[in-house]
């Protein structure tokens, strides 16, 4: 089931180029993860989708399915943010999305639905969001509910998590004067 969430803070985003999630898998994926506001429109949407879908796909034993992979961060797409270490998840959901480079690239735009570009440097960890995302349920021997990503639309700058936005604090400005010759080797 395909729903829309709208300002939401974007997490871990790989949105240019599919990456393994284990160097040397073969199976190469876009990914982002979504902070949620528990009890917002956004959480309620994904809750019904996950529902929804889980009644879909198996019928009268979704209660007990969701019951088995819920909380199962292998299974389950949609996390309590306070069982991660990041700071930023604390009290907050999490939504986890992938997107098999097997499938078309994922259209990344910004606010005026132009294409964004990794040049663009947007979106990037710690901005809002708006996101077109899928939720489905797996079957099989790796049951589970899983979530994907079409589209990403940049919405407004935030705080950029540190692993985001690189800094250069740390260095002392100097002019080529300050500099002899040994120091140019």
């Amino acid at each position: 089931m395909e729903i829309i969430i709208k300002n939401v803070r974007l997490s871990y985003p790989t949105l240019f180029t599919a990456k393994e999630f284990k160097a040397g898998d073969g199976k190469p994926r876009w990914s982002a993860a979504f902070i949620i506001e528990p009890g917002s429109d956004n959480d309620k949407h994904i809750r019904a989708a996950i529902e929804a879908e889980a009644k879909a796909v198996w019928g009268v034993k979704s209660a007990a399915m969701l019951k088995s992979v819920t909380g199962q961060s292998n299974k389950y797409c949609y996390t309590d943010g306070n069982t991660k270490a990041n700071e930023e998840y604390k009290d907050m959901m999490v939504l986890a999305t992938h997107r098999s480079a097997k499938l078309t690239r994922p259209m990344i735009i910004d606010r005026d639905k132009s294409p964004l570009t990794s040049e663009d440097k947007k979106p990037y960890g710690g901005c809002y969001v708006n996101a077109k995302v899928e939720i489905y349920c797996q079957t099989g021997e790796n049951a589970g509910v899983r979530a994907s990503f079409s589209v990403i639309q940049f919405f407004k700058d935030g705080d950029a998590f540190s692993a985001s936005a690189p800094s250069a604090d740390e260095f002392e400005a100097f002019e080529a004067e300050d500099m002899d010759a040994d120091d140019l080797v």
